[in-house]
């Protein structure tokens, strides 16, 4: 059973959230605010599968929250909830770490799969590459095992969020070949692409400074007009 965290300052929300999750067979947990997200997810004898989060909250904002949680270099996945529509707070809570995002009110049961799509994704590696050979990915100085979600850079760790791993992993599988956004977005979110949509964007220009930062090289090249590639 998977272990969810639900974060909103409105509690009616958050039931609401809870209900719907819990008819799907989740094991839900609510916090109010970001300091109590923080205790809870520092206290719980069960680490957590996945964590819906408000943005505006009291005491502590969900941008903030979602900082400190990549801080501790967890790479659980985020889903955030935000008021706002405008195109930079939706970047922002990306370039935070989220893996995705929803503007309220949102439908429930669009959510619920939300949910899933993410857990989906982000548990996939370990059933879908047993008895692989191509469980471990080398590319360049950088190598990705599908099987623990592991990726190092020229020997060092490096934290990626559930949505970072997945557009490695597609570059790394397919060295030379340049992928456009939308069909990165494609088969990494697998939902219809939008020609305004910087979500490709935010999570490439993040996944980038990861990598840079330990391999001092910039391994994924823009093709100008075109899209992104990883050569051999």
């Amino acid at each position: 059973m998977r272990n969810i965290l639900v974060v909103d300052d409105d509690k009616e929300i958050a039931n609401l959230i809870s209900i719907y999750l819990k008819n799907e067979g989740f094991q839900i947990v609510c916090a109010h605010d970001g300091e109590e997200a923080l205790k809870v997810l520092d206290s719980s004898p069960d680490p957590f599968d996945l964590i819906v989060l408000d943005v505006m909250m009291p005491k502590m904002d969900g941008l903030e929250v979602c900082r400190q949680i990549r801080d501790r270099a967890s790479v659980i996945p985020i889903l955030m909830l935000s008021a706002k529509t405008e195109d930079m707070d939706k970047i922002l809570g990306l370039m935070t770490g989220a893996d995705d995002y929803m503007i309220k009110p949102f439908n429930p049961l669009e959510l619920t799969v939300r949910v899933k799509t993410l857990l989906r994704r982000t548990f996939q590696y370990n059933t879908d590459t047993r008895g692989s050979d191509d469980t471990i990915l080398q590319i360049q100085d950088v190598e990705i095992n599908r099987s623990t979600h592991r990726v190092t850079a020229s020997g060092n760790d490096v934290q990626l969020t559930g949505r970072e791993f997945d557009i490695l992993g597609l570059l790394a599988q397919h060295p030379g070949r340049v992928f456009s956004a939308e069909e990165i977005f494609q088969r990494v979110w697998k939902e219809k692409y939008y020609v305004s949509n910087n979500t490709v964007m935010v999570h490439i220009s993040n996944l980038r400074d990861k990598l840079e930062k330990e391999l001092g090289y910039k391994l994924i090249q823009t093709v100008w007009g075109v899209g992104y590639k990883i050569d051999a």
